[in-house]
């Protein structure tokens, strides 16, 4: 039914090990062969492309459905239906920032500062000119294919890169100075294709089963048993996605309480429960949680 369209490159093996989480694993003969299929009856071809190029192609109707990155959408300015923010990227849940950067010596402090003619290199040609024309720079902004960062100060004055922490700028001794965008991972769609009310309801339980296996991550399920008389001491260092479940044990012996809690905080929180009067505690992983 849904042709799909995943990127290729940084995002590959994040988004790939996504679908397989949420199984809805992509079958390719090698890791470098560009088709797939998902042996899910909503999705009828599976295509690893640049994530550059995707919205375009989206918009263009080639494919019903992709996962790209909203620098790209916006550098491209392409008229996509977005379906949500996914909140993964190359190797963490953080997105990434479209920033401005000069060399770390520069006078310049802000943007506004920069004067006319001034050379910026940067992947996003498009996204940059609109920048500095709402600022009323003239810019001389050029495309780059590459090592973006390298080109100050011999062949740019500026650069716009993409960056999680900042780490690598300051490595190559650079500044930012503004952050132009920050940009999740999105799931988008053909807005003709989502018109079609069964394409749609079939877009939205493929975004179901991936923000839910994103919501899962780092998050356990941990279940015990609890006499009556410790059950308010075991509720109170209890934490919750809501509220914990209780339910009362069969012949008044006492009662059963489950609730998710984050990973991070389990080899703390187990030893506590049992402190506080907790029994029979299991720690048990969860694949997805849907709201």
């Amino acid at each position: 039914m849904l042709r799909l369209v995943l990127p290729k490159g940084s995002l590959e093996r994040a988004t790939l090990d996504l679908f397989e989480a949420a199984d809805l694993g992509v079958t390719r003969s090698s890791d470098v062969d560009y088709n797939g299929t998902i042996a899910d009856p909503r999705v009828l071809s599976v295509k690893i492309l640049r994530p550059q190029e995707i919205p375009v192609y989206v918009a263009d109707g080639l494919f019903d459905l992709g996962i790209t990155g909203r620098d790209w959408i916006e550098e491209t300015g392409a008229d996509v239906v977005s379906l949500g923010e996914l909140h993964y990227s190359k190797a963490t849940a953080r997105p990434i920032k479209v920033v401005l950067a000069v060399s770390a010596d520069s006078p310049w402090q802000d943007a506004s500062e920069l004067p006319s003619g001034v050379r910026v290199s940067t992947e996003y040609v498009g996204l940059t000119r609109r920048y500095f024309e709402k600022h009323g720079i003239d810019a001389e902004v050029s495309v780059s294919h590459g090592a973006t960062e390298a080109k100050v100060p011999d062949v740019a004055d500026a650069v716009v890169e993409i960056t999680e922490t900042g780490r690598a700028l300051r490595a190559a001794g650079l500044r930012v100075i503004d952050t132009m965008l920050v940009s999740y991972t999105e799931l988008i769609a053909n807005p003709a294709a989502h018109g079609d009310a069964a394409k749609r309801h079939a877009m939205h339980q493929i975004h179901t089963l991936l923000s839910g296996t994103l919501e899962a991550r780092g998050k356990v399920l941990v279940k015990l048993n609890v006499a009556a008389d410790d059950l308010a001491a075991v509720l109170a260092i209890l934490p919750s996605m809501k509220s914990p479940t209780v339910s009362e044990l069969s012949g008044e012996s006492g009662f059963a309480v489950e609730t998710v809690v984050p990973k991070a905080e389990i080899n703390v929180l187990i030893p506590a429960l049992k402190d506080a009067g907790a029994s029979d505690i299991i720690e048990l992983p969860i694949a997805k949680i849907v709201h």
